[in-house]
């Protein structure tokens, strides 16, 4: 939803009149004067990103400018974390999606998910919700659910020619189609979308900025690996997608899906007809995302009970200088060189094209913006460091050492889904990672335990339209209204805080502690 002048200029001038008085007033007791420079770039920087006072990627360069000014720290220190390793990740997953949407792989391989679910409506729904979180874990949320929605939409619409309800064909039965399966369809596309992007640390920009805010913040832990983050979020994936489809067909749909005869096996095999075999180019692009995955899981060894699989990375003389982000930059360079058709190429839209991937697509496709992002949250980590913000704002935050470990947990869970009903997911786990994770350290707590918890819940904002782009994408079917939603997505923020806070105490300590 684009922002209107007005309240963009507001903001703006809130966040310099805020970073001014916290320069100018005298310094809390116990915070240093780098600290008290420290916290008044990160209120300005706030300021803008929560009231969208301009582009997130313009704020994100604030950093590079107010450091070196206020002493915080040199632009040459400064500088180095827009080009962190994990930003490269997230370009080659990009670069990969990008050449699997150019080839329409993706769209295949949802067909096919699809298909083997079953054509009743309610495993229709299913369908549809199971290959759009596994495309979300590769791919943005945001593509997923525009690549699927016109195929649910057809579906929808081709079950309410063709249905009966009760035995009856008529318009007011073929509305109810559409304000039933067509809602409830609807609604799980988009929350499938956000459920699936956390599965996987490309799935979604939080997960990123969480590893790398991790990393920068607690430079002697271990750093999280593509494989450790699934063993902990594909299980929140394979729970949470369940039950949503449970819960919108039984408790959400204004009639019983069971009672709607359908008639989509032929709209899905038509779209898999339309795609015909699988040409060369695909199976290129194929053969390279199954190449990736696999070598992202067994990078490193993996341990199973006294049993352990080596990693390939112990081929290499230095195995530790091998990244996730070695693996998807050479998987995305390798896109961009590797020939498919030869000299008479063309691609899907008859554009001549030698190779899977041009640089041309990447330059025009990938959003660049939040990659600048990424390196402003990381920017923003390593000011806290340098500043001693972090140390006081620990100690501050002792206040709720008291508490029992899973009211802590949960209600990091329930303040940032709610709170990312209203802003940028990515803007808000930017944001509030650092503060958490320092605030577990100051409780003698592991900074995981409020951290993950925060990320996952970042994504599992389901009441609003604005809250993500998958809701706002289905929002526009005109088959959801704003109340449907909330209503809908009240309950789920909720079980989704439920289900994140039961995974984090059972799984996190076992994984990564």
């Amino acid at each position: 939803m684009k922002t209107s002048f007005k309240k963009q200029s507001a903001v703006l001038i809130t966040g310099v009149v805020v970073f001014l008085a916290l320069l100018i007033m005298p310094a809390p007791e116990g915070l240093s004067s780098d600290g008290q420079c420290m916290l008044a770039v990160t209120a300005i920087m706030a300021i803008w990103w929560i009231g969208e006072g301009t582009s997130l990627a313009v704020t994100a360069l604030l950093p590079l400018i107010l450091f070196p000014l206020l002493g915080i720290l040199p632009s040459k220190q400064v500088a180095p974390n827009y080009a962190n390793h994990l930003i490269f990740l997230f370009l080659g997953g990009f670069m990969i999606a990008l050449a699997m949407e150019k080839w329409n792989f993706h769209k295949r391989l949802a067909l096919w998910i699809i298909s083997l679910m079953g054509t009743d409506p309610q495993r229709i729904v299913l369908g549809f919700m199971v290959a759009t979180a596994f495309l979300s874990m590769w791919i943005s949320n945001t593509a997923s659910t525009m690549m699927m929605l016109p195929v649910a939409m057809a579906v929808v619409r081709q079950i309410a020619i063709d249905a009966s309800l009760n035995g009856e064909k008529n318009p007011d039965s073929q509305k109810t189609i559409e304000n039933g399966l067509g809602l409830v369809l609807m609604l799980g596309l988009a929350y499938s979308a956000s459920i699936g992007g956390v599965g996987t640390l490309i799935g979604t920009p939080p997960n990123i900025v969480f590893a790398g805010f991790y990393k920068n913040l607690f430079p002697d832990n271990p750093e999280i690996s593509f494989f450790q983050w699934m063993m902990l979020a594909v299980p929140i994936v394979i729970v949470f997608i369940p039950l949503v489809w449970v819960y919108l067909c039984r408790f959400v749909s204004p009639v019983p899906l069971k009672n709607i005869s359908a008639g989509s096996h032929e709209i899905i095999q038509q779209e898999l007809d339309d795609l015909g075999s699988m040409n060369h180019a695909e199976k290129i692009v194929a053969g390279v995302f199954c190449l990736t995955a696999f070598l992202w899981i067994f990078r490193k060894p993996i341990l199973m009970g006294e049993f352990v699989i080596p990693g390939w990375s112990g081929l290499f003389a230095h195995p530790k200088y091998l990244h996730d982000s070695t693996v998807a930059m050479a998987m995305g360079v390798l896109l961009l060189i590797f020939p498919v058709n030869g000299i008479k190429g063309l691609d899907l839209h008859g554009k001549r094209e030698y190779f899977a991937l041009d640089w041309n697509t990447v330059q025009s496709k990938v959003p660049w913006g939040i990659l600048i992002l990424f390196g402003g949250g990381f920017a923003l980590a390593s000011g806290f460091g340098a500043s001693g913000l972090d140390k006081w704002i620990g100690d501050k935050l002792t206040g709720v050492a008291g508490w029992p470990l899973w009211l802590m947990v949960l209600v990091v869970c329930l303040s940032v889904t709610f709170l990312t009903e209203l802003t940028s997911n990515t803007a808000t786990t930017t944001m509030i990672l650092p503060i958490l994770g320092l605030s577990a350290v100051a409780v003698n707590i592991h900074p995981l335990l409020f951290m993950v918890p925060a990320t996952l819940a970042a994504s599992f904002a389901f009441m609003l339209p604005v809250a993500t782009p998958p809701n706002a994408i289905v929002f526009g079917s005109g088959w959801v209204g704003v109340p449907q939603m909330s209503r809908a997505g009240f309950a789920l923020n909720f079980i989704g805080a439920g289900i994140v806070t039961g995974t984090v105490l059972l799984l996190v300590n076992a994984l990564f502690i």
